[in-house]
């Protein structure tokens, strides 16, 4: 390719970003009011002990059964929160061990939000829900240049060889594959595929909803869409500061290339995009419960949803050929699916996503020896 088009090209991607950013990026949730230690020790979260790389900092915030603790680590720069939601008898129970549920937040989203609580989690009877921190825009990848201002940024590595041990050592927890689950929605539905792919020896479970589920050359929306977040396509769109961030800035300008190298594919260069599509890497999911949900955006290219439901059907044809089992559910523009969801990249879709999932991954966990 000549500079001249490797030029075009890489002005392209970066006006497909630009375009896709306000898309991809979540409202923001009206400001909660802030979380204070709980005194009263019989609704006190329960005691955890530092180790595996993480310290935690302060104390726990609210409830024996909904709390949240924030942690240091070097493999991620900065404070991070991590939600952890018990079942209603877990402190009655001290001979029960529960199954737990990895569940990833989308970009531009942070654990300490109650609003990531959905009903459908804290009213699950039999099993522990964790929701780690993964950053603004993360990626659920420890990124190949960790020189950027955004500092270290490891985070499969904090996730896998650091939460998940700590919740272990901490929690009554099943610590076999078969009762363990990692989900995410959005970013965190890449994420979700990212880790169950990487370590299926860890998660017997795994559940994608309106997740960029396809980072090859056949979604170059969906790759723009991450490079958007870490070059901050869309901070020109953010208006006066009114006290609150604006759900547009990612943080530190990064390069594009900063994840997984170039994202251009010009002689081979974006290898590594392809090395951690999901679609392409799905044989690994053999043994592995897997859920795909999807809306359809109201067929318009202007909701994000229209484009993730292409990745979801692009993964469902992946397995269709490999001949894995799946569920898939596509509730496309949203009638009859909750009366918050009207098809889009919603937080009202995804609380109905969980209410029909989180009762099946009950009950598999229960079926599991």
């Amino acid at each position: 390719m000549t500079p001249a088009r490797l030029r075009r090209a890489r002005a392209a991607l970066a006006a497909l970003a630009a375009c896709l950013l306000p898309l991809a990026a979540p409202t923001a949730a009206p400001a909660a009011p802030a979380q204070t230690p709980v005194r009263a020790e019989a609704d006190a979260p329960p005691p955890l002990t530092d180790g595996f790389g993480l310290t935690q900092v302060g104390t726990a915030a609210g409830s024996a059964t909904n709390f949240v603790v924030t942690v240091t680590t070097p493999q991620v720069a900065g404070p991070h929160t991590i939600r952890i939601l018990l079942p209603a008898d877990y402190a009655a129970r001290p001979d029960k061990r529960y199954p737990v549920l990895y569940f990833l937040h989308g970009a531009s989203d942070n654990p300490s939000d109650p609003a990531l609580a959905y009903p459908a989690l804290t009213a699950a009877q039999s099993m522990i829900t964790v929701i780690p921190d993964g950053g603004l825009r993360g990626w659920y990848a420890d990124w190949l240049d960790q020189g950027t201002a955004a500092g270290a940024q490891n985070w499969e590595t904090f996730h896998l060889t650091q939460v998940l041990p700590f919740v272990d050592a901490n929690l009554r927890t099943r610590t076999d594959r078969a009762h363990r689950a990692v989900g995410g929605l959005s970013m965190g539905g890449f994420g979700a595929l990212h880790y169950a792919e990487d370590r299926p020896d860890l998660f017997g479970q795994v559940l994608t909803m309106s997740g960029a589920n396809d980072l090859s050359t056949d979604e170059m929306i969906i790759r723009g869409a991450v490079v958007a977040t870490l070059v901050n396509a869309g901070t020109v769109l953010c208006g006066p500061s009114d006290g609150h961030p604006c759900g547009l800035d990612f943080g530190p300008t990064v390069s594009s290339d900063a994840i997984f190298g170039s994202p251009y594919p010009v002689f081979n260069a974006d290898w590594r995009w392809n090395a951690a599509d999901p679609v392409s890497r799905a044989a690994t999911l053999d043994h592995t419960g897997i859920a795909i949900y999807t809306g359809n955006g109201n067929n318009s290219p202007g909701d994000m949803e229209f484009w993730a439901e292409g990745t979801a059907k692009r993964l469902k044809q992946r397995l269709d050929t490999l001949g894995l089992p799946y569920r898939y559910t596509g509730y496309g523009d949203g009638t009859g699916w909750g009366p918050d969801c009207h098809g889009g990249h919603t937080a009202g879709c995804w609380a109905q996503d969980l209410v029909d999932y989180v009762p099946r991954l009950e009950a598999a966990f229960a079926a599991a020896p």
